[in-house]
């Protein structure tokens, strides 16, 4: 009996290496070029305890932007302190621009605007001493909907839908901007 492994045991063992070798080649490729995923943001150390305020305290993207922070380990205060930063969500409001008629006059598509404004507020400056400084920050988020009078269940349902994929897609871009501040 030779000791040679099995031709069929060879190359099945050869293709597990393969694998193997393409997933650590994949890997230190994404490494290397600094891909992160989305979702986990670096906030500064001093964002790591913040109170969130709105005008809208039961707001969807209140909700979304505290549910965020708390994902990403961010202790959310119920309850403003002296020394805690601030999140306040100023406004965000939807608007929309017609682009489009049918020939009967309707609107066949909507451009939907969602304009954020909120502000990063700092009770203390880098050293710990008294501070009123303030960031404002304003974005908008723009999205086609088609419009159908004929489907008007099936277009408000989307229309719902929409707007809550406008509000996740606030909640992310205010956390990516406050992992970018520098004070």
């Amino acid at each position: 009996m030779s000791s040679q492994p099995h031709p069929r045991e060879s190359l099945k063992a050869n293709k597990q290496l393969s694998k193997l070798g393409l997933i650590m080649l994949l890997t230190s490729f994404l490494t290397a070029c600094g891909f992160h995923m989305r979702g986990n943001y670096l906030l500064s150390d001093e964002l790591q305890t913040i109170y969130v305020s709105s005008s809208d305290v039961h707001g969807e993207l209140t909700r979304l932007v505290k549910q965020h922070l708390s994902r990403n380990q961010v202790n959310v205060l119920n309850s403003k302190t002296a020394k805690s930063p601030e999140l306040r969500i100023v406004s965000d409001k939807l608007d929309r621009r017609t682009l489009s008629l049918f020939q009967n006059g309707q609107v066949a598509e909507y451009e939907l605007i969602y304009a954020v404004h909120y502000q990063l507020r700092f009770a203390t400056n880098k050293q710990g001493e008294p501070s009123d400084e303030r960031q404002d920050f304003h974005f908008e988020l723009n999205r086609d909907y088609q419009d159908d009078p004929n489907l008007s269940l099936a277009k408000s349902r989307e229309l719902s839908l929409l707007l809550s994929e406008l509000r996740q897609s606030a909640a992310d871009k205010i956390l990516r901007d406050m992992a970018r501040v520098q004070r």
